[in-house]
């Protein structure tokens, strides 16, 4: 009940400000950052209460909501799902914040971030396929209308852009939702869409397997984005108010990578192993693609949005390693690119209501009249790319750590997107912060006030602090991460004697044969000499 209550908390804030005079916009933004203060510190009481020993679901209800069907209200949280949950109400406070300076239909502006916030809570708590299906739906709308009325001069077309984008992913998987339901129905003889009795009684052929998962993975691969299906975010971004850049990478982008670990591993791990090539090389080409588009960019926000397609890329790979370090790494830096990224648009907004442009031509000489400014935005820089003592560093290595396991060359061409990180953010950092101080319009810039500190700071607190001390994270998830290596372990694949000392293969057994299996562990565990030739 208590889950409940916290995710639809914003949502009933948000009826409530519909019978607020539209003038009073004071009482309007208090209302709304009261609510979301609410929100997040109840989150952190699950936090603090969770049991980070199992990796079983807590916090849990499982009512029936659509009985004839099998569809039930059943939530719960485990590893994988709390620490988004709770970047999510922590984030949503912060954009409130940032959301001050809204000028335009402010009662209707933080209406769509408080439904939106219930929606995005929602996708991490769902334990039923159409029940998730209906969150995932749910975020889009308010999401399309922040973008679409708040944002820049191109906000419809990159608001039409994203939706349909998003929508056509979510259809695809919508078909297979609908057959993974009626299989079970007819397999089991229970008509249930519970995604935990899914898990344990999906039993498919491969090939079965491998279209079920590609109708998941166009859905999740859009979302996060994946190269080569990234083309609608910078759009979104560039034309998204600050807190609208903010809230999609920060947490709408991790809906993708939380779709891979909660549906493609766990309801097909042969096929997942199958696609570990494919998923490797699409997140390298992601990776030193975004970093070589972003060094080029003239606009501030569009180089943060590129950065994010790279960054994005390391989570992919970190999944699909398929071992501990890899997940536990691609988990940690879900949380640390929402922190990071979330503060340089933050930044990147500061100057922009200053100066109404992103050019980074426009600026130079900055740290001169802006200290407090240029010293969050280091921070924030420095986090980007890596820098040890800091939150990217733990990330970033625990992820090459575990796809080096893996494939040497792997690792190798993702290193690469360390070192080109570190080229673009220092390189626009040098020429925003120092050079000289020519351009007159920036003299009489104002350094950053209370109410900006207020929702920068806490993110400089976490960056360090993960980046210093990643304990109480890392234990978090770290039952729920080796419980799903287990799932999707080769030897669950390997073929079972029977007491006659044959193998026994039924008709939907996820079995293949020896020769299947030395490809596969081929691909996984590329030998020296292979490594020598490449």
């Amino acid at each position: 009940m208590f889950l409940t209550f916290v995710t639809f908390l914003p949502f009933f804030g948000a009826l409530f400000l519909v019978f607020l005079p539209k003038e009073s916009t004071g009482t309007i933004k208090q209302t709304a950052l009261a609510v979301a203060v609410a929100d997040f510190l109840l989150s952190l009481y699950l936090w603090t209460n969770f049991d980070n020993t199992t990796h079983a679901m807590q916090f849990s209800m499982n009512i029936p909501w659509i009985e004839s069907w099998g569809i039930n209200y059943h939530i719960g949280l485990d590893g994988i799902s709390l620490l988004l949950y709770v970047m999510t109400t922590f984030l949503t406070m912060i954009c409130v914040i940032a959301s001050w300076e809204i000028k335009k239909h402010i009662r209707e502006y933080m209406i769509a971030m408080l439904v939106l916030s219930t929606g995005m809570l929602g996708v991490f708590i769902a334990l039923d396929l159409f029940m998730f299906y209906v969150f995932w739906e749910f975020q889009l709308i308010p999401m399309y209308i922040i973008v679409g009325v708040w944002g820049g001069p191109r906000r419809i077309y990159a608001s039409i852009k994203f939706f349909l984008f998003t929508a056509v992913g979510s259809l695809l998987m919508l078909v297979a939702i609908l057959w993974i339901y009626f299989h079970i129905q007819e397999t089991t003889g229970v008509a249930t869409a519970d995604i935990l009795y899914i898990t344990d009684n999906l039993d498919v052929p491969l090939g079965t397997q491998k279209w079920l998962w590609m109708a998941f993975f166009l859905a999740f691969a859009i979302k996060v984005p994946m190269f080569p299906f990234h083309t609608w975010l910078p759009d979104a971004h560039v034309e998204a108010p600050t807190a609208g850049s903010v809230i999609l990478a920060g947490v709408l982008l991790k809906m993708g990578t939380y779709g891979f670990l909660r549906f493609n591993l766990p309801f097909f791990p042969q096929a997942s192993y199958e696609f570990v090539p494919m998923i490797a090389w699409l997140s390298i080409i992601g990776i030193v693609y975004g970093a070589l588009v972003a060094m080029v960019q003239e606009d501030l926000k569009k180089l943060v949005a590129y950065s994010s397609v790279s960054h994005l890329g390391f989570v992919m790979l970190g999944i699909f390693a398929l071992n501990p370090y890899g997940i536990q790494g691609a988990l940690i830096q879900n949380i640390n690119h929402g922190i990071s990224t979330g503060a340089l648009f933050l930044l990147v907004g500061v100057v922009y209501d200053r100066r109404h442009t992103r050019l980074i031509s426009e600026f130079g000489g900055l740290a001169k009249i802006m200290p407090r400014y240029t010293v969050c935005f280091m921070i924030a820089a420095l986090s980007s790319i890596g820098l040890p003592g800091m939150n990217g560093f733990v990330g970033e290595f625990l992820v090459l750590l575990g796809i080096f396991q893996v494939n040497g060359l792997w690792a190798a061409c993702a290193t690469s997107g360390v070192i080109l990180a570190a080229c673009y953010i220092l390189w626009m950092f040098q020429r925003v912060m120092f050079l000289e101080l020519k351009n007159p319009k920036n003299i009489g810039m104002k350094d950053m006030n209370m109410r900006e500190m207020i929702t920068v700071v806490p993110l400089v607190i976490l960056i360090f602090w993960i980046g210093l001390y990643p304990k109480p994270f890392m234990q978090t998830f770290d039952a729920s991460v080796n419980h799903l290596v287990s799932k999707v372990s080769p030897d669950n694949f390997r073929p079972k004697k029977d007491n006659h000392g044959d193998s026994s293969h039924g008709e939907h057994a996820q079995l293949i044969t020896s020769n299947q299996m030395a490809s596969l562990n081929h691909k996984l565990q590329m030998p020296k000499n292979v490594l020598n030739k490449d």
